[in-house]
C-alpha cells in the first residue's frame, strides 16, 4: 500500500499527461505515450479502431473479466471559420462553455503538425472602444482566436498553414501547490489515467496476481459520448468507469474524499457494485461520498446504452470547477486510488 500511495508518481505521470494536448478526435499523441508507458512494464496492449488503448492483466479467473476504463480526451476546440480579419471562429468540442475560456492562451495545430499559439477573446473586447465589451454575450458569433503572428487577412493565416478543420487546445495552467491542492484544465479525466497507470506499475513491481484477468481501457472520445462502448470482451461482467466527481450547490462530493456515483443523467448505476465500493470503502477506512451527479453521462453508461450485458459502476476523485479551471486535492487522489486498489483484489459482486 505504501508503493501504491505515492503521490508524487502520480503527480509525476498526471503533469506529462496534462501538458500533451489532447482534444478528442486528436489523441494520438498521448495514447502514444501510455502505451509506451505500458509496454515498458511489458503489459500487453492493442488499440481499437477508434483509437483507445486497452491495457490486459491476465488473473487467476479468466472467465469472468473486469474492466476498467478512464478517457484521456479533453474538451477542446476546431477552427470553423478563418475571418477576413486574420482572426479565427472556432467550434467547441465537447461540453465547454466559452466564457470557460475567455482569455486562455491556445495552440491551434495544422494538418503538418505545426504549432502556432494565440489567445481566445472577445471580439467586442477593448472597453475602450466597444460599449458593450462587457455586456455582450459569450458565444461562438462574438469569440475568436487572435494569433500571435502578424496576419491581417484569411491570406495570410493561410499562409501559416491554418485551415478549417484543425484543432485548438488550451492552456492548461498545470499547478501543485503547498496545500496539496492541484488546478489544471483536464483534469477531466487524465488524472484518473494517471491513476490507473500507477496502479497497474505497482502490479507489475509487486508480481500481484489479480483474482481476475482485468482490462484497462484507456478510451479516447468520452467527452463527446461514446469513448467506451465498444471493444469489450464477452468475458466481462464488471465495467467500472473512473472519472471525476462533480461537485456544486446540492452536491455531496468534496476534493478530500473519493466520490461514488449512484445516479447520472442516464439513471442509476448497479447498486450491488455500489454496495461493494462502499463496503470496501469503509473496511479499509477510505474517506468517501455516496452522490448523484444530475449532467453527466460515463464511458459506462455509453457501454450500458450500447447494449453490453455488464454490471456498471463509477467513481472517481472530487473535482471543482468542471469543464473550466478545475481543483482537486492530494486527499481525493489518495482515497481514489486506495479505493480502486482494493476494488482490483476484490471478488466480484455477481
Amino acid at each position: 500500500m505504501i508503493a501504491l500511495t505515492q503521490k508524487s508518481r502520480i503527480i509525476q505521470t498526471l503533469q506529462t499527461l496534462i501538458n500533451t494536448p489532447s482534444p478528442s478526435g486528436n489523441t494520438d499523441r498521448v495514447i502514444r505515450f501510455v502505451e509506451e508507458r505500458f509496454e515498458s512494464l511489458g503489459i500487453e496492449t492493442k488499440r481499437n479502431r477508434k483509437g483507445g488503448l486497452i491495457a490486459t492483466i491476465p488473473g487467476k479467473n479468466d472467465r469472468e473479466h473486469r474492466m476498467l476504463t478512464a478517457h484521456v480526451d479533453t474538451l477542446g476546440a476546431m477552427v470553423k471559420e478563418i475571418k477576413p480579419s486574420g482572426r479565427l471562429k472556432i467550434d467547441l468540442i465537447g461540453g465547454f462553455k466559452f466564457n470557460a475560456i475567455e482569455g486562455e492562451y491556445c495552440e491551434v495545430e495544422t494538418q503538418d503538425g505545426t504549432v502556432i499559439t494565440g489567445t481566445t477573446l472577445m471580439h467586442q473586447t477593448s472597453v475602450h472602444v466597444y460599449k458593450d465589451a462587457g455586456s455582450a454575450e459569450r458565444n461562438q458569433a462574438n469569440m475568436e482566436i487572435r494569433l500571435d503572428a502578424k496576419v491581417k487577412s484569411a491570406d495570410d493565416v493561410r499562409a501559416l498553414g491554418i485551415e478549417v478543420g484543425d484543432f485548438v487546445s488550451f492552456d492548461p495552467r498545470f499547478q501543485v501547490l503547498d496545500t496539496g491542492y492541484i488546478k489544471s484544465r483536464h483534469l477531466d479525466d487524465k488524472l484518473s489515467v494517471a491513476i490507473l497507470m500507477e496502479l497497474l506499475k505497482t502490479v507489475n513491481e509487486e508480481g500481484i496476481t489479480l483474482p481476475y484477468t482485468t482490462h484497462v481501457l484507456i478510451s479516447n472520445n468520452e467527452e463527446i459520448g461514446y469513448g467506451g462502448n465498444s471493444n469489450i470482451p464477452q468475458e466481462v461482467v464488471e465495467y467500472l468507469a473512473v472519472d471525476m466527481g462533480a461537485m456544486g450547490d446540492g452536491q455531496m462530493t468534496d476534493e478530500h474524499t473519493v466520490s461514488i456515483c449512484a445516479k447520472d443523467a442516464s439513471g442509476p448505476y448497479h447498486l450491488g457494485l455500489r454496495r461493494h465500493l462502499t463496503s470496501l470503502a469503509k473496511s479499509n477506512d477510505i474517506p468517501y461520498k455516496v452522490d448523484l451527479y444530475p449532467y453527466y453521462g460515463s464511458d459506462a453508461s455509453a457501454a450500458i446504452r450500447s447494449g453490453h450485458d455488464i454490471v456498471h459502476g463509477l467513481l472517481g476523485a472530487g473535482i471543482d470547477s468542471s469543464h473550466a479551471y478545475e481543483r482537486t486535492h492530494l486527499e481525493s487522489i489518495d482515497a481514489t486510488a486506495k479505493l480502486l486498489w482494493a476494488y482490483m483484489q476484490s471478488e466480484m459482486v455477481i
